[in-house]
């Protein structure tokens, strides 16, 4: 026994060190066995239900040969087990939904007003080619709503190497401006990428600082702090026994030029979202669970994201600011579960959250509902033919942008030429309205009687009324003093200009 001990007890401290010491190996085996309780219950079910039976016949007849009904039951308890694992894996999935649903609100009140950006698709299309002569690939971009620009980051090719650049760019909505700056990581310092190999895995050192937190891929961006890169990782951990799901877990933080990892709660100084993207879309899928069991295994309750094909690649958590300059939100219209296309509510889940619980999900139901963002897309097409669309103009993404209004964009992934506003249902008399990418009006399809717009359209109208006549009778009188002002300047700016030639 002695000889035994001298033995085991050295090889279970070598397991122990070795499982420490492999922090990111042990924390994906706790993570991935965590998701499969409710498989191991249904297997324990069966297991039990198969084996109770026989031992209980054997301790009873304690060694004499069993009766043949005991095989009969034990089989009869393997079959009772399955059908109870499976109906816990069913159960299980709808607990996850309610978990993930304990977060949300649902209001009446109108969504608050929203900034419009340029579309996600087209701060895609522009990342390429301002790269200049950077051999990587992207890996992700991400909107940076502090600070109105896209972040893109840039993997260096090869194995054992990590990202190369990152880029943030402009791509205003409402201006030509197309700056934008690149920030290079120290390929010697910073080598470590998600996914990488070895002692190059930004995952394998996030699990040596702090263990049992993971990550999503599609959460990771970059930014740019002056000339160093700094890569944002939001972090995710698991709670709960029985039923497994997720809660955030700080931010890791990721210096390009030093390779220094820095976990933290305190996010206020970085430009982009904190909160992750995929536990918000998470908490957005649940809401299928508003309503009882019932309701959820037959899909009657809660919503779905509004998936018509017009916001095709990016149909969901659209990352917007508030009018107010208070924060931005990760923000989905959504139609009933069903067949149904109408969006019939929006909702909204803060993308900084402070502490380590679910960020509260706000559901506001819109009245009237708005259409379909497909039927919104036909509707401009049909109305303002004459700017939609030619050559390769388009129309992006229809988001909404706060009260009861949405916005979509039009043009090109290299320009935004115009931006087109609409209230409620595409058929009511104020439905859209056309503005330049710079929200100036051009023109409405009904502008209501008394409405903002069409004070604004009388309003340019009369103006070019006036003008009109100015050029016609030279009649300064009718002139506005803003109006006259102007030509006051062109007159003296053409008097300069003649004494100067001669």
């Amino acid at each position: 026994m002695g000889r035994a001990l001298r033995w085991v007890l050295p090889l279970v401290g070598i397991t122990a060190l070795f499982l420490w010491w492999a922090s990111y190996a042990t924390t994906i085996v706790a993570w991935e066995l965590r998701k499969l309780i409710p498989w191991l219950v249904l297997v324990l079910l069966v297991v039990v239900l198969y084996a109770a039976p026989q031992l209980v016949s054997a301790a009873l007849r304690r060694g004499e040969r069993q009766p043949d009904g005991v095989g009969v039951l034990a089989v009869l308890g393997a079959a009772v087990g399955l059908v109870l694992g499976i109906g816990w894996l069913v159960y299980d999935s709808y607990l996850r939904d309610r978990d993930y649903a304990s977060a949300m609100v649902v209001v009446d009140d109108p969504v608050p007003g929203l900034t419009a950006r340029a579309p996600y698709l087209v701060g895609t299309a522009q990342a390429a080619p301002n790269l200049g002569d950077v051999t990587g690939e992207i890996f992700d971009i991400t909107y940076l709503p502090d600070s109105d620009r896209f972040g893109t980051l840039v993997e260096r090719r090869g194995w054992l190497s990590g990202y190369e650049v990152g880029l943030v760019q402009d791509v205003p909505l409402g201006s030509n401006s197309r700056s934008s700056q690149r920030c290079a990581f120290d390929l010697d310092a910073a080598g470590a990428r998600v996914g990488g190999w070895f002692g190059h895995n930004l995952g394998r050192k996030i699990s040596a600082e702090q263990r049992w937190v993971r990550f999503d891929e599609r959460d990771v961006y970059v930014y740019c702090d002056g000339d160093t890169p700094m890569v944002v990782v939001p972090l995710k951990r698991q709670v709960g026994v029985l039923t497994v799901t997720e809660r955030p877990a700080g931010t890791a933080l990721y210096n390009g030029r030093t390779g220094q990892l820095t976990i933290t709660n305190d996010t206020a100084s970085i430009p982009g979202p904190t909160y992750p993207i995929s536990l918000a879309a998470r908490q957005r899928e649940g809401t299928a669970a508003v309503g009882g069991f019932a309701d959820w295994w037959f899909e009657r309750g809660g919503w779905d994201a509004s998936d018509d094909g017009t916001n095709e690649g990016n149909n969901s958590e659209f990352t917007l600011r508030f009018a107010d300059g208070t924060g931005s939100a990760y923000v989905t219209p959504l139609t009933p579960q069903g067949e149904a296309s109408s969006v019939v509510a929006v909702s909204t889940v803060a993308t900084r959250q402070s502490g380590l619980g679910l960020a509260p999900m706000t559901v506001h139901r819109l009245n009237p509902t708005w259409s379909s963002p497909e039927a919104v897309v036909a509707l401009i097409k049909a109305e303002y033919r004459d700017v939609c669309c030619w050559n390769e103009d388009r129309v992006f993404e229809v988001v909404p942008t706060g009260g009861t209004t949405w916005t979509a964009t039009v043009g090109s992934p290299q320009s935004i030429r115009y931006r087109i506003e609409g209230r409620g249902q595409v058929g009511g008399r104020e439905a859209t309205c056309l503005k330049t990418a710079e929200g100036a009006l051009i023109r409405c399809a009904y502008a209501a009687p008394g409405s903002p717009e069409e004070q604004e359209l009388k309003r340019i109208e009369e103006q070019k009324r006036q003008q009109e006549q100015t050029n016609q009778t030279g009649d300064l009188s009718k002139l506005t003093d803003q109006q006259l002002a102007e030509l006051n300047t062109r007159l003296a700016e053409e008097m300069n200009r003649r004494l100067t030639t001669g």
